[in-house]
């Protein structure tokens, strides 16, 4: 197996949105982005997949080695491999891929997070840096697309966080700054045991509204002159922006069950969006 083809398989077996936008990439700029998203899928899955906290914290520091040796072009991981030839093209920073790391391992360091702006240091991280990184790859001509698509990145984690509260919680993580839940009076303990009520269900509304509101300050960033190269991103919003309209549409059951499109919906969002750009 390729690096390439490896990278290709851990993307469609994550069964991502994001996977179905990129169907509509030219090949270069697809196995580029592909080989990104794989990467943060493998540092994302040490996370939540090892449960030894400092055998996670091991396995990140050797993932901050593999950054450096893939900078240097001598990695050893496939999905490092395919990075190469793509940090080369695209002139991409290693200093975003390290910052990708620092987020994941603040999973590793808290489970709470106290106010918006902590969360929003988190989800820039884990999310807004992968945006910058994403938008080089498809294409920036405007200094401006680059505030675009870290506001991008910053709303698809908060889609994300909306998504999974129960998932979340179980695992004992709640993403929902702890200032909204004073704010609506909701203890955490009603999330960790899935308990409804009329002021969940507001905190929930307030959180989706929020996500949305992100998407809505990202796209009116995004000059013109880019949209075409960044259509892309755009499809992923699109797909993303449904989500959250079918968690409000749902009554906002996120606590126990995981709202989702199926394959078919997010293939035809990401085709019409794409053909609109």
């Amino acid at each position: 197996m390729t690096p390439d083809e490896y990278c290709r398989q851990k993307a469609a077996r994550s069964g991502s949105s994001f996977y179905y936008s990129f169907l509509f990439l030219p090949p270069p700029r697809r196995r580029a982005i592909t080989a990104l998203y794989a990467f943060c899928r493998e540092v994302d899955d040490v996370v939540d997949e090892v449960a030894d906290p400092g055998v996670a914290r091991t396995k990140l520091a050797w993932w901050r080695q593999e950054v450096a040796r893939t900078f240097a072009g001598t990695p050893q991981h496939p999905v490092a491999q395919a990075l190469v030839p793509v940090v080369r093209e695209y002139a991409l920073p290693p200093a975003h891929f390290q910052t990708v790391i620092d987020g994941m391992a603040m999973d590793l360091e808290h489970s709470r997070y106290v106010d918006f702006a902590a969360l929003e240091l988190y989800c820039h991280r884990v999310a807004g840096v992968v945006g910058l990184l994403s938008a080089e790859i498809f294409g920036c001509t405007d200094p401006r697309t680059r505030d675009y698509a870290r506001d991008l990145g910053i709303a698809f984690q908060l889609t994300n966080i909306c998504r999974d509260v129960g998932e979340d919680a179980r695992r004992g993580r709640i993403y929902l700054p702890q200032e909204d839940l004073a704010r609506f009076g909701v203890a955490p303990s009603a999330l960790l045991r899935a308990e409804y009520s009329d002021a969940v269900r507001a905190l929930l509304a307030f959180e989706v509204e929020r996500a949305q509101s992100w998407y809505a300050r990202a796209l009116a960033q995004l000059p013109a002159a880019d949209r075409a190269a960044q259509r892309t991103g755009l499809a992923m919003a699109a797909i993303y922006r449904t989500l959250l309209a079918e968690i409000a549409r749902d009554g906002y059951r996120v606590l126990d069950r995981r709202t989702s499109l199926t394959p078919l919906r997010k293939l035809w969002i990401a085709w019409k969006t794409a053909r609109q750009a």
